[in-house]
This record gives C-alpha cells, sequence and structure tokens, in this order.
C-alpha cells in the first residue's frame, strides 16, 4: 500500500495549511505500516522531518501554479499511489487510484475582494472541480462542511469534520521563562496579542483602532501582531499612522515557535476579529497556553472557543473594546476563561485527527490499512 501526503507548500509558506500538513504527517506515521505513508515535499524543502518509517520523494511542480493538477499529476503517475492525499484543496489530474483533499475554508467565495488576483483564480477556478473529483473531503470544522454544502452543493455524507490540534510546544510556561522571550522583543506583559498572516479577513485595522480606542480611555496597551505579511494589508499600517499607535504596536514576523509560545503567555489576551475562519488555530495554542481569546462570533471561530472566550461582532469595534476592557479589569472572569480554555484545548489533540484522517482513507479505499489502535498517552 502507498498513501502519498502533499507536503509541497512548507517550501514556500510555512503557515497553517503547512504546519497542518507535517503535523498530520507525524501522528499518521505510527499508525501505518513502515512505508506505507510516502511524504512528497517540494524541491526546495530545507527542513523535511525527521522521520522514520516513511518514504519521502522530491516534487517539481510549485503550489498554486495554474498547471499544478496537471503537472503534479505527472511526477506522481511513475509512483503508482493507492490514495494520494492534498492538505491544500486542490488534488492533482491522476496520479492517484484514490484523491483525498482537505478544505480548510471557503473565505476566498465569501471574500473574494480580500485576496490577490492570482490566489481568486487559483481556488475560484477549481474548487468545484476539486470537490467533484475528491474521493473524500476532509473539513477543519463543522463550519466549514456547511459552507461547502451552502455554497458548492456537496451532500453532507462526503464530508468528514477533522478538527486541528495545537502543537504541545504551546503550554504554560514559567514567569522567568516567559520574561526572558519578551525582554528580547521589548514588550511588557499584558499586551493584545494578534497571531496570523496579514491579510484583509483578519480585520487588522479594527484591531488598531480598538486598541486606540483603549489609550483614549485611559487604558493604553501594546498591541503586538506576530505572524507574516500577506497581501493587501497597507491599510493596517495607515491606521496605525493615523491614530498615532506607532510607538505601541510591535510588528514581529516569522517568529520562532518557541518564542511564539512566550507571546502568548505574556500576552492579556489574543484577538481574532477575523470576518472569516476555517478553524482558527492561533485561538487553539492560546488556550492551550492559559490565554484568554477574543474571537469574532462567526464562521468555525465559535466552534473551537465555546465558552473559553469572548465572542465579539467583527464590524463593530466597540465590542472588541468592551471584551478588551472586562478581560482586564475582571480578574474572576479572566481567570475563568483560562481554566476553561486549558482543559477544552485537552480535548483537541493531533493523534486524534490523524486517526480520524485514517479513517476517511481507509473507507475511500474500502479497506482497513492501519495498525492496531493503541492508547493515545497524552500526545497533543
Amino acid at each position: 500500500m502507498r498513501i502519498g501526503l502533499d507536503l509541497r507548500l512548507h517550501a514556500y509558506a510555512p503557515g497553517g495549511i503547512s504546519r497542518y500538513g507535517r503535523a498530520l504527517a507525524r501522528h499518521l506515521t505510527p499508525l501505518l505500516p513502515a512505508g506505507t505513508l510516502h511524504l512528497v515535499y517540494h524541491r526546495k524543502e530545507q527542513t523535511p522531518l525527521p522521520l522514520t518509517g516513511v518514504r519521502t520523494g522530491r516534487a517539481w511542480t510549485p503550489p498554486h501554479n495554474r498547471f499544478e493538477r496537471w503537472a503534479l499529476g505527472a511526477e506522481l503517475w511513475p509512483r503508482r499511489f493507492e490514495l494520494f492525499h492534498s492538505t491544500d484543496f486542490i488534488p492533482p489530474a491522476w496520479g492517484a487510484q484514490r484523491r483525498v483533499i482537505t478544505v480548510h475554508d471557503l473565505n476566498f467565495l465569501y471574500y473574494p475582494d480580500y485576496l490577490t488576483a492570482d490566489a481568486r483564480r487559483y481556488y475560484n477556478d477549481q474548487i468545484q472541480w476539486a470537490v467533484r473529483e475528491a474521493d473524500g473531503i476532509i473539513a477543519d470544522s463543522e463550519a466549514t462542511r456547511k459552507d461547502l454544502e451552502a455554497r458548492l452543493g456537496v451532500k453532507r455524507e462526503r464530508v468528514t469534520v477533522v478538527h486541528l490540534a495545537a502543537d504541545p510546544v504551546f503550554r504554560p510556561l514559567s514567569s522567568e521563562a516567559t520574561q526572558a522571550v519578551l525582554a528580547r522583543y521589548g514588550l511588557e506583559r499584558g499586551y493584545v496579542l494578534f497571531v496570523g498572516t496579514w491579510e484583509p479577513r483578519k480585520n487588522l485595522p479594527a484591531l488598531v483602532e480598538a486598541v486606540a480606542r483603549l489609550r483614549d480611555l485611559g487604558e493604553p496597551r501594546q498591541l503586538v501582531i506576530a505572524g507574516r505579511p500577506g497581501w493587501l494589508y497597507d491599510e493596517i499600517y495607515e491606521r496605525i499612522a493615523a491614530r498615532r499607535l506607532a510607538d505601541q504596536t510591535h510588528f514581529i514576523e516569522r517568529v520562532p515557535v518557541e518564542d511564539l509560545a512566550a507571546l502568548y503567555n505574556g500576552a492579556l489576551l489574543l484577538a481574532m476579529p477575523s470576518f472569516y475562519e476555517g478553524f482558527g488555530l492561533p485561538a487553539l495554542e492560546a488556550m492551550q497556553c492559559g490565554t484568554p481569546p477574543v474571537v469574532a462570533g462567526r464562521a468555525s471561530l465559535p466552534e473551537v472557543v465555546g465558552d473559553a472566550g469572548l465572542l465579539v461582532d467583527p464590524d463593530d469595534v466597540d465590542t472588541l473594546v468592551s471584551a478588551f476592557r472586562r478581560i482586564a479589569t475582571d480578574a474572576t472572569l479572566r481567570a475563568s476563561l483560562v481554566q476553561t480554555g486549558l482543559e477544552r484545548a485537552r480535548t483537541f489533540t493531533w493523534r486524534k485527527a490523524a486517526q480520524e484522517t485514517l479513517t476517511v482513507y481507509e473507507r475511500v479505499l474500502g479497506q482497513r490499512i492501519g495498525l492496531s489502535s493503541q492508547p493515545e498517552r497524552g500526545e497533543s
């Protein structure tokens, strides 16, 4: 049995989707017989996973190329995969007997103006074909499954929801460990934190405005924007300049994961006022660190956060300001959110996600391929 897993995106954009693929590879490996899983990297990959029991290969076809589905299919054809899992929406046109795709969100259909023209063409022009051709469809959330049904007419029974998980590096840290990292970045505890790609759907101008209004109310807070530049983000800088918030705002690009854990630990809260999220992994990472999330009450975010955070209207900055002030001033509320978040985060594990993904593979192939079930032993 030969199962291919597409990990090419990491060589270009080591963000949420590529982290998903690599975490899945790590946790699928012990569930499958040695040699079953084949990891397909791009030829430019510099940090392949140090896994035993898997086979690896390199592909020349770059992700998000307009000829990708045909070129990648041609590269895969000699490898004779029984199943190929495309972790970034679009499967190859051929090259495997069965194809499974993961659809992380349908942001490009709901908010097409929030994408570059190239990104719109890549996803919009292919998603109907992708969900029609796929033998199995995985969605990160129930919200995305409903979107697939409503916007693309995909029958509910064709989609399996597999929730993501946070890396175990995200955990409560000692005050000393946290402070050592904050000092390197020139930060003081109690800032408002955003984590993610800087792009329009993240609603960062509203977050900047909310922090400015806190200052105007006599409650100044540093704003930390961690992640990487995406596209169409000039309005963020314009809002910071207009509200004279440059001295309070810290942009930190491509944060090492260990430092990111400390940034969560040092924050008053994580803010995610996104217009749309297919899952919202930073909210889960924050909960796992003991940091309350303030998130938009839309799409998947309420599904992930539950009662471990505060929900806001992303179109109403005042609801953001109110949520920030409640967490800053109500110690009982904050302590409750911290404890609830830690407990809720423990229900999301990568081993569970891998086992549920394996179940999709077995259903698509019509046969059992996994090893006997083993206890979780607390893995994330």
